[in-house]
């Protein structure tokens, strides 16, 4: 079971953000991560619980930031409900998109499991609803990923297989690489990996389903 802390900073003027406390692992339903936010000066900033099922869908999403809170789950594409600050107004949404995305490295490694990519294979597109800080507002997304290449790395753990990926936000052409090892981020814009407890689980490669 990884655990570990990632620092989050401003990708474009690298301004600290937040540290992410967590910790993941594969179960019986598919995987799961946790993980409480800190501000740069330690104090509590929010919370990730996300448990995926074996496809690499949402079963259940549940995101807190400054007081917000957002739940959701893939159902009839994607639905949440989101709750202000005071818990007196909710409003649900829902979108035909495959799954969620977000600041925390948990939902790289989510759009990873729920494409299944292969070196071999051409650029992937996929519609996610993004909920950004620090309102967690939601907002839908097309993004296209390639996995460029897959390399073995010795480590004094065993081989460590580090997965490169190229994504691409499709309606500004922005490209920006990730660096993904089992279910632990390595590095992407805005995430450095600080401390790792223990080595990343390793998941099964099914192919990639040609029904998505």
């Amino acid at each position: 079971m990884p655990r570990g802390r990632y620092s989050l900073h401003d990708p474009h003027d690298h301004t600290p953000l937040a540290h992410e406390h967590f910790q993941c692992a594969p179960g019986p339903s598919g995987w799961r991560y946790v993980s409480r936010l800190t501000t740069p000066t330690g104090d509590h900033h929010g919370s990730v619980d996300l448990t995926l099922d074996a496809l690499g869908r949402p079963l259940r999403l549940e995101l807190h930031a400054s007081d917000w809170q957002v739940r959701g789950a893939a159902l009839e594409g994607v639905t949440w409900v989101r709750t202000d600050p005071t818990g007196s107004h909710a409003t649900e949404g829902n979108v035909a998109a495959h799954a969620f995305t977000g600041t925390s490295p948990a939902f790289l490694i989510a759009t990873t499991r729920l494409l299944r990519l292969t070196p071999s294979a051409s650029a992937t597109r996929v519609r996610l609803v993004a909920f950004t800080d620090p309102v967690l507002a939601p907002r839908t997304v097309d993004q296209s990923w390639a996995l460029l290449k897959r390399e073995a790395h010795t480590t004094d753990n065993g081989p460590l297989t580090v997965d490169e990926y190229q994504v691409t936000a499709l309606d500004t052409g922005e490209q920006h690489s990730v660096h993904i090892a089992g279910d632990v981020v390595l590095a992407a814009p805005g995430i450095e990996l600080e401390d790792l407890e223990s080595p990343p689980s390793t998941f099964d490669r099914p192919q990639p389903d040609e029904d998505r």
